[in-house]
């Protein structure tokens, strides 16, 4: 691949420089806030059972021996660290959360450096990940957006993405120059502690992977040792003690609805990717079989077909279409061959990085609060959740709590189980049964006798619910916010 040299001044090298450490510097202040929306209860209820016991955590939400996906090696380290510390588990998560932010950084410097030479190649591929997205906010896991990455920097999403730049990186050198067994075998476990991490990621780490491979057209002595790479890999996943990684692939209809949503709205969430897309027609013209275009047309084919088929899970792999057309965006303004196709397209690129900017300005509201926000930023700032610290006086480790859906996804956080977990668990046979259990309990007409059936069945020693829901075995004992109420099962 052709890398050109610097052409632009200093001041046009140092400004995507200053602006891609800001935006760092804006992400640690990020987790020392460690804003909660989404996922955060599960992961911290799973540091929660690895703290209380490493080798037999059992089911991270409901008070059942089951396994765990969200049982993987970086979890693991976050459990022994909780253990050996005794710090809280939001403190560990923030630990975890630099470590991860620190790998995402590295490795976007480390791979876009085998792509171009150029000193600002690597914070304006940086800026083009966390901003290039579209003119609607969208924040999921696995996903870079800046706002997204804000509230998701302590997920294993983050640090497997870190991982997955790191792979790649040393995958491609890998490619290009002789290398030992020993590095290719090193690679394969890479490969497999990505996917434990964070199986999602794990498949775009793979797709990433096949396109550097397919552009490399390597030799038969490369393919054998990578072939040995692959077996490591899989060997790893079959012995992961914590949970079977292949029995992921039978998950259930639950999985597919709640990716539904991935392919709403696309143009709205990431219509500025379009302008990567026409970055990779360019380097297409140049190089057939550059890696990115590859990446990107895997990434896409695999994205689609998950919408053609109704397995909408796959939708997962939207970044590995996502990653390469921003990377290519960015590549662009110092790639392009006559100086004025590189001015005019560093033009371009920043103004779609502008209109991203501002379309995720609201994450400043993450590290100063709303009301030091002026008026239209704090129109896009979205209010984190306010979590259940208010029932920990009472709540202690191990004990069971009646709740319904949201709620669930919050208070295993500090060391409860909740009746039914909150999040789909394809380990947990009876999940539809507790689900219903807990419908049947809030439902309006279940009568007092079946509410105190269901409680006594699984143990039930708590209730959170609304003001004014209490039966009469139950007994208020604090308030929370949104008029909460935990009350307390007398025995």
């Amino acid at each position: 691949m052709r890398a050109t040299s610097p052409s632009t001044t200093s001041a046009g090298r140092a400004l995507p420089q200053a602006a891609a450490a800001l935006v760092v510097v804006l992400l640690l202040l990020v987790i020392v806030r460690l804003p909660w929306v989404g996922d955060l209860g599960m992961h911290a209820a799973t540091v929660q059972r690895l703290r209380h016991s490493l080798l037999h955590p059992g089911n991270p939400l409901v008070d059942a021996d089951t396994p765990s996906p969200y049982y993987s090696p970086w979890m693991l380290v976050l459990g022994c660290l909780a253990k050996l510390t005794g710090l809280s588990v939001f403190v560990v998560l923030r630990i975890g959360a630099f470590v991860a932010l620190g790998l995402l950084v590295t490795g976007v410097w480390r791979y876009v450096r085998t792509l171009s030479a150029h000193r600002a190649a690597p914070a304006l591929a940086l800026l083009s990940l966390v901003l290039l997205w579209g003119p609607a906010l969208f924040d999921w896991s696995g996903f870079l957006g800046l706002d997204s990455l804000a509230l998701t920097v302590s997920y294993p999403s983050v640090l497997a993405l870190g991982l997955s730049f790191h792979f790649w990186a040393w995958l491609t050198r890998a490619l290009r120059e002789e290398t030992g067994w020993e590095k290719w075998l090193g690679l394969g476990l890479l490969w497999g502690l990505i996917l434990l991490c964070h199986q999602f990621t794990g498949v775009v780490a793979t797709l990433g992977a096949l396109a550097m491979v397919i552009a490399a057209r390597p030799g038969r002595a490369v393919l054998l040792r990578l072939g040995a790479a692959l077996v490591v890999g899989v060997v790893l996943l079959g012995l992961w003690p914590y949970y079977d990684f292949f029995a992921l692939f039978s998950a259930g209809a639950d999985l597919e609805a709640i990716h539904r949503p991935l392919y709403d709205d696309l143009a709205g969430r990431f219509g500025l990717a379009l302008l990567g897309v026409v970055a990779l027609g360019m380097r297409c013209r140049r190089d057939r079989w550059d890696p990115l275009v590859l990446f990107f047309l895997l990434g896409a084919l695999m994205f689609a077909a998950g919408g053609l088929t109704g397995h909408y899970s796959w939708g997962r792999a939207l970044p590995a279409a996502l990653i390469p057309a921003q990377l290519a965006a960015a590549l662009e303004v110092v790639s392009a061959g006559k100086r004025a196709v590189r001015t005019g397209w560093a033009c371009v690129l920043g103004a779609a990085l502008a209109v991203g900017a501002w379309t995720q300005v609201g994450t400043l509201g993450y590290v100063v609060g709303r009301d030091a926000l002026p008026g239209a930023v704090a129109a896009k700032y979205r209010e984190p959740w306010v979590g259940y610290h208010w029932i920990t006086p009472w709540v202690k480790y191990g004990d069971v709590v009646m709740a319904r859906t949201m709620p669930a996804r919050q208070i295993p956080a500090y060391g409860a189980y909740t009746v039914a977990p909150g999040y789909p668990d394809v380990f947990l046979p009876d999940a539809g049964r507790r689900d219903a259990a807990v419908r049947r309990y809030f439902a309006a007409g279940t009568s007092g006798d079946a509410r105190r059936a269901i409680a006594r069945e699984y143990g039930v020693r708590w209730v959170v619910g609304a003001k004014g829901s209490a039966e009469p075995w139950l007994r208020r004992v604090a308030g929370g916010p949104r008029g909460q109420v935990l009350y307390e099962v007398e025995r």
